[in-house]
């Protein structure tokens, strides 16, 4: 298996991904103020806060996932950076870590375990020795047309009893949710 070089620059790579998907800074930032729908003297709930519900609706997902997806097959962060590697061709792991939205750490090593089984190679660069082009194998290629439709039925399941309005304001506010900087 080809390992991918880099571990001491690390820390680098995850601070220049923090920053690419990060909120700014505190000093950026307005101040937190109480939006003018909240009602002070209601105690916090945090099982109806956004980010215990975002959570929530992501554990249901991924274990919908695991239920749907024969065991061993891929994981959900795998089936991700399949699909970035099928969508981006020949790629970096930078590359690779923005379109999946995955630490560098975690893409490094899911990137290490697609590599061992031969679902991804991973070869020099030939510009730049330091680098690592990641690609998409003939065995990944048939593992990920093989998952797709099984993924698909899995977004089908998570968004459950939700009508097509529903749905599209979901996807619609969940990727405004995502571009906020």
């Amino acid at each position: 298996m080809n390992e991918i070089p880099g571990a001491g620059r690390s820390r680098a790579r995850t601070n220049a991904f923090l920053e690419s998907v990060a909120i700014p800074a505190k000093h950026e930032r307005p101040p937190l103020t109480t939006p003018p729908t909240a009602v002070p003297e209601e105690p916090y709930d945090v099982t109806s806060q956004v980010g215990h519900l975002l959570r929530r609706a992501f554990q249901r997902h991924t274990a919908l996932f695991q239920q749907e997806i024969p065991a061993g097959r891929l994981t959900a962060a795998q089936f991700a950076a399949l699909c970035a590697a099928r969508d981006l061709g020949a790629c970096s792991l930078s590359d690779l870590m923005q379109k999946t939205a995955i630490d560098h750490a975690t893409i490094r090593g899911i990137v290490e375990r697609l590599a061992s089984r031969a679902l991804v190679s991973v070869e020099g660069d030939r510009n730049d020795g330091r680098k690592r082009v990641i690609a998409l194998t003939p065995a990944g290629h048939a593992l990920l047309d093989a998952t797709v439709p099984l993924a698909r039925g899995v977004t089908e399941q998570t968004f459950g009893d939700l009508n097509p309005a529903e749905r599209v304001a979901l996807v619609f506010l969940l990727r405004k949710m995502c571009a906020m900087n």
